[in-house]
């Protein structure tokens, strides 16, 4: 059996939807996908890169995910920071993940994200 992952989910609270979209799209790059209107009414956003989906959806008790995290390959962790920084969004920087650069930062909601960039005698496999 195979298994691949299709997306993560972010919890966000009601009404950010375009404060999410401001960091996630604006910031980070990713584009807007249009959700099914059985999906919409519910509210939240998706976004997506070349090999990455994120659902941000509404959670009525909304706690940032502090902790917990997606793990975000990227093909250039120097550019992202860069632009991370110019946006004022806060990097730390990880030596500790073996085979790979890293660093974190939190979204516009609290929401902790991980960014990995594989070391070029480590490539990653999709």
């Amino acid at each position: 059996m195979g298994y691949g992952l299709h997306h993560v989910q972010l919890a966000i609270p009601a009404g950010s939807e375009d404060e999410c979209r401001a960091f996630y799209v604006g910031v980070l790059g990713l584009a807007e996908v249009r959700k099914p209107p059985v999906l919409a009414a519910r509210g939240g956003l998706w976004v997506r890169g070349d090999r990455l989906e994120i659902h941000l959806g509404v959670e009525a008790d909304f706690q940032p995910a502090r902790k917990a995290h997606p793990g975000i390959l990227v093909g250039d962790l120097d550019a992202l920071a860069a632009r991370l920084n110019a946006h004022r969004v806060e990097v730390t920087w990880d030596d500790t993940f073996p085979g790979h650069r890293r660093l974190y930062a939190f979204d516009n909601l609290g929401n902790r994200l991980e960014f990995l960039q594989p070391e070029p005698a480590n490539p990653t496999r999709w």
